[in-house]
């Protein structure tokens, strides 16, 4: 049985719902801002760092959303200044999510102020057509005008997010969103394929037949990702996911990139957080909880005193480990053996041979008499190679 550890958790979610418009694209929950409810989330926001802040010591914090950055200066003075007030802010890395656009000097100022160290920029695509498509309200213009700011701003670690597989991008038009991303020499980039989730206007589209889905396409691209972003200078740490090194910085023996997201290691390598907002998800002391997906609700519920928890789970031992090998493949170098038995108490050998064996078959995995690794094809693939390890 895994040992239930009493030490505080070290990573820290904050899922900010609010979007000046909602994309083509996205499932997360979100709404568009208004004033009062955003007054609303905050005051609300900060009754629940309140309440969960004795549990907590962060290395890593994220701001997340929806559009974390669309909160004027106030607002994000009065959060900051409650982490602050609560022993929150000394994260090793610190981590908001920014849209083109809505960041000005004055704000990024505040953030690194206030110890932000790391923003990671919604692009999306720089094909002005295909941003529209998104249903995204910033230009390219505004990319390269908010890379600037929060530069100027004294921001050295930034992410750069791309989407690749947007109906009507062609190869060409990728590659050029490539070269022009890479050009701006960020710390870290991150690309996803379009995922076409119920309840979304690009899905209804699908649906409707207005565009097919070209797999072999969406293939092409992925792997010119890799081999651009490698070529640049990039190491593809995760599926989605490459970050710049620098060994001069470094302080210990990881085999990450330096710039690699520390935080987002921590779910991949199934490690506990604490997730606050509407919608958020908390996995502390073996229990999963959830937020209720409903801003007004969120701000009732902690108005008196209480998290606003609509659900918990307590996964048995055994589905929690399968659980965090499927996640934990999602990184590059997989699961050494040794460190997946000290996460989970479960050995990868013991009680998944048959699912590491056939990907082996398949060309889609690697056995080593230390890990346990999914090839290039198989990260290609990596969400149905996960499914084999889920209980």
């Amino acid at each position: 049985m895994p040992v239930m550890s009493t030490a505080r958790v070290t990573s820290l979610y904050v899922h900010v719902p609010f979007c000046a418009q909602k994309c083509a694209y996205c499932a997360f929950y979100s709404e568009p801002s208004s004033g009062d409810l955003i007054s609303g989330y905050v005051a609300a926001l900060v009754r629940e760092l309140e309440l969960v802040a004795s549990d907590l010591r962060p290395q890593t914090v994220f701001f997340g959303g929806g559009t974390p950055s669309l909160l004027n200066l106030r607002q994000w003075e009065q959060i900051l200044q409650a982490m602050e007030r609560l022993n929150l802010l000394d994260a090793e890395e610190f981590t908001v999510e920014c849209n083109p656009a809505t960041v000005s000097p004055d704000k990024a100022r505040l953030l690194r102020d206030f110890g932000v160290n790391r923003i990671s920029m919604g692009v999306q695509s720089l094909d002005e057509q295909l941003l529209d498509r998104l249903g995204r309200i910033h230009s390219r213009e505004m990319v390269f005008k908010s890379f600037d700011v929060l530069r100027r701003g004294g921001f050295d670690n930034l992410n750069l997010d791309l989407m690749f597989a947007i109906p009507g991008q062609t190869r060409e038009i990728w590659r050029a969103t490539l070269n022009e991303a890479v050009a701006m020499q960020s710390e870290h980039l991150s690309s996803y394929e379009v995922i076409y989730e119920d309840d979304t206007p690009l899905f209804a589209q699908l649906r409707a037949g207005e565009f097919d889905v070209d797999e072999d396409l969406a293939c092409a691209m992925y792997e010119e990702l890799v081999e651009r972003a490698t070529t640049a200078g990039f190491h593809q740490y995760e599926v989605a996911n490459f970050a710049r090194d620098n060994s001069e910085l470094r302080t210990s023996n990881s085999e990450l990139p330096f710039f690699a997201c520390r935080h987002n290691v921590n779910y991949w390598r199934g490690g506990s957080f604490y997730g606050l907002g509407p919608s958020a998800t908390s996995y502390a002391r073996g229990v999963r909880t959830k937020n209720w997906s409903n801003t007004q609700l969120y701000c009732e519920q902690l108005e008196k005193g209480k998290r606003a928890v609509e659900s918990r789970e307590e996964l048995p031992p055994l589905a929690r480990a399968g659980e965090t090998a499927a996640f934990g493949l999602r990184m590059v170098a997989g699961w050494p053996f040794e460190e997946f038995q000290r996460t989970t108490s479960f050995d990868l050998r013991r009680e998944w041979p048959a699912e590491m064996s056939q990907l082996a078959g398949r060309g889609w995995g690697i056995i080593s008499s230390e890990s346990f690794r999914l090839t290039p094809q198989g990260l290609r693939f990596a969400d149905s190679a996960a499914e084999l390890f889920l209980r």
